[in-house]
């Protein structure tokens, strides 16, 4: 009986966390079909926010900003990543310890404080040599260094499950390294890529922090943006752009979540 007892009690509170959790985002997706302009009262079903979303240049922008910030650092911190993963797994019966400390600082740094810090490395940059203007190219290379360590270890974690002798074997056939690369690690470690590519997607997309200092005037992303209209109060189209990259982000963490069930099968 209080076995009974305890499993109701602990789905009832599965049950609640996942209503606290997702409720807002329902509600949000919601009002974004509101046919009226209100944020408190839903007074039927209507796409009419969609198509102005269509046509308004400005989010446009935004949401172009955003894939290509989200796309182009994503590609980079993999191939980076990938390396320092592969390194990582090469040399880790040495003392490491510095190096793994540096990796996972960017992780635990909270966002505001590594979003000025970037901000103040480029403004000296750019002061110095007049380079690295804020925009694209300045978010671009500030979301990489966020994104490495997260590529990093989950590389590193897949080369950690793969038995060692798979390496000693690819030798003894006389594979060349280009060729261990080419046709054993990078097929093995796919998976890992891949959901390590749309980790780091996901992340660029929803970052506003690191991308609202380090951004210029004509680079602003969709959160940029949101947090720029969001000033004059929520509408419905407010609630359009979010749910957009609700969906966005749901899809990209669900291929994600694929991959990874691939790679543990």
């Amino acid at each position: 009986m209080r076995k009974r007892t305890l499993k109701r009690g602990l789905t009832g509170f599965w049950w609640f966390t996942l209503a606290f959790l997702y409720l807002p985002l329902a509600v949000v997706v919601l009002f974004s079909f509101n046919a009226s302009n209100s944020a408190a009262t839903f007074t039927g079903l209507s796409l009419r926010w969609y198509g102005r979303l269509m046509g308004n240049e400005e989010i446009l922008s935004a949401f172009s900003n955003s894939m290509i910030l989200a796309i182009t650092s994503s590609v980079i911190a993999l191939g980076i990543g990938c390396l320092i993963g592969y390194g990582m797994y090469r040399h880790r019966h040495r003392k490491l310890g510095w190096l793994i400390v540096l990796i996972y600082l960017p992780i635990v740094l909270p966002d505001i404080v590594f979003g000025i810090s970037e901000m103040a490395f480029f403004v000296q940059i750019h002061r110095l040599t007049g380079l690295l203007q804020p925009g694209l190219v300045t978010m671009i290379i500030a979301h990489v260094t966020f994104q490495i360590p997260f590529v990093a270890l989950i590389v590193y974690s897949r080369f950690v499950g793969l038995d060692p002798t798979l390496f000693e074997a690819a030798k003894d056939l006389y594979a060349t390294p280009i060729k261990r690369v080419v046709h054993f690690m990078l097929p093995t470690i796919k998976p890992a890529l891949i959901s390590a590519f749309f980790l780091s997607f996901t992340l660029s997309v929803d970052d506003f922090v690191i991308s609202f200092f380090t951004a210029g005037p004509e680079s602003a992303t969709l959160p940029i943006y949101i947090w720029g209209a969001i000033k004059k109060g929520v509408s419905p189209e407010i609630n359009a752009i979010a749910t957009l990259m609700i969906g966005a982000v749901a899809l990209a963490a669900i291929i994600s979540l694929v991959f990874s069930r691939r790679r543990q099968a």
